[in-house]
């Protein structure tokens, strides 16, 4: 039985405090049933990972192990593409990093993604003279895969693009995008930050080499958690990230053997109670529902664009939900972007970000410094959308210009 909305926000501590919480492309609140997963391990079984014999490392790592098959689930993967990390950027990291781009070799990007999907290929350019080309967009912030194609050279060896704008909300076109890597021979990387969870997500359907997310935003997890997939193919020309303990065969005073991946990237101990608290979030939001929780942010966020309608207010991307996720950006104009977020929260303790978003390009793109962006989830309820609506139109029509 799938849960209810109203199953959903009773089970999360956090919305006891009387807070709108529209701020979910930031950090979602974690689920009783999540922080329950995690206390169980402290609680009953609190040992290290693959590095004994007694039954309580037995049970953690079984535990551990499980997640990545849940996360499988999610993204229509094998349990043996998921490698772990902490974030989305670790996991962009290890793919910038483990496929060892030379000099001439090409990264395709564009001036929309987060700055984690940004900087990491700036560094292959300026540490080893890789060439990074940014393709245009225009205001409306979706990217046009004829464009995309236009940047591929025979010196390309990877695209990389966001599914959902962190900034704006817009959804991109991947699946065209993924097939346009596959026929040119280009590998294909998406950052699903703001994708997975929130909407249905099949790796083989899209046709990415690779997937990078975290666990605290779509998935309800706790932060600290996230993890890349990596086609099966690809996982294993991938160089891990970090070598150490955790992770060998064999070694010599000069030289090692490596385990094979996905546990080639846990070095360390790694954040033991996080990956297993978020294989429980996995099956939380598989219990709502995946295409659930994609109908009711649509139906959310189609209440919100509304504001669209008001005076003194600007909303930047899409206006139609087909290509939009659950974020909504704006300006009130005549007010500094913070002033409005502030003004929100002490108003009607209603909790929105506001700044660049980690995309200054973006905002180079739209001519403004940054913006307030309120973003959903399946549990937000139409009477929080309508007191966000109504608390703006105050402020707009009192301190607009």
């Amino acid at each position: 039985m799938a849960k209810s909305v109203e199953e959903v926000r009773a089970e999360i501590p956090f919305l006891r405090t009387g807070i709108i919480y529209l701020d979910n492309a930031a950090t979602t609140p974690t689920p009783q049933p999540v922080l329950d997963a995690m206390l169980e391990y402290f609680r009953e079984y609190g040992a290290n990972v693959g590095r004994g014999l007694h039954r309580a490392t037995r049970r953690a790592t079984e535990a551990f192990e499980a997640t990545r098959e849940r996360l499988a689930r999610v993204i229509n993967a094998k349990p043996d593409e998921i490698a772990y990390t902490k974030n989305t950027t670790e996991a962009i990291n290890i793919v910038a990093q483990g496929l060892k781009l030379r000099k001439g070799d090409k990264v395709v990007t564009t001036v929309l993604e987060h700055h984690s999907n940004l900087l990491p290929w700036q560094r292959l350019e300026r540490e080893r003279g890789v060439k990074l080309e940014l393709v245009r967009v225009p205001r409306e912030c979706l990217i046009d895969p004829a464009a995309v194609e236009a940047a591929i050279d025979d010196k390309t060896r990877l695209i990389a693009t966001h599914h959902v704008s962190n900034a704006i909300g817009s959804i991109q076109p991947v699946e065209e995008i993924g097939k346009l890597a596959q026929d040119r021979g280009v590998l294909y990387l998406i950052d699903a930050a703001q994708a997975v969870g929130h909407m249905p997500i099949d790796v083989r359907k899209l046709g990415c080499d690779f997937l990078a997310a975290p666990g605290h935003k779509g998935l309800l997890g706790p932060q600290g958690t996230g993890f890349l997939y990596a086609r099966e193919d690809r996982l294993t020309g991938l160089e891990p990230l970090l070598v150490g303990g955790g992770i060998v065969e064999q070694v010599e005073e000069h030289t090692h053997d490596l385990v094979k991946p996905p546990q080639i990237f846990d070095a360390g101990t790694p954040n033991i109670p996080g990956i297993i608290g978020l294989g429980r979030a996995c099956e939380y939001v598989l219990e709502i529902g995946i295409e659930r929780i994609a109908e009711r942010e649509r139906k959310l966020t189609e209440q919100m664009l509304r504001i669209a309608d008001l005076e003194h207010i600007e909303v930047y991307g899409p206006r139609g939900t087909e290509q939009r996720g659950g974020v909504v950006s704006f300006n009130i104009s005549g007010l500094g972007h913070h002033d409005v977020a502030s003004m929100l929260d002490e108003l009607a303790q209603i909790a929105v970000r506001s700044g660049h978003h980690c995309a200054q390009p973006t905002m180079r793109l739209l001519g403004v410094e940054g913006t307030v962006r309120a973003s959903v989830h399946y549990y937000n309820l139409e009477g929080e959308i309508e007191r966000f609506t109504t608390t703006l139109e105050q402020i707009a029509r009192e301190f607009g210009d």
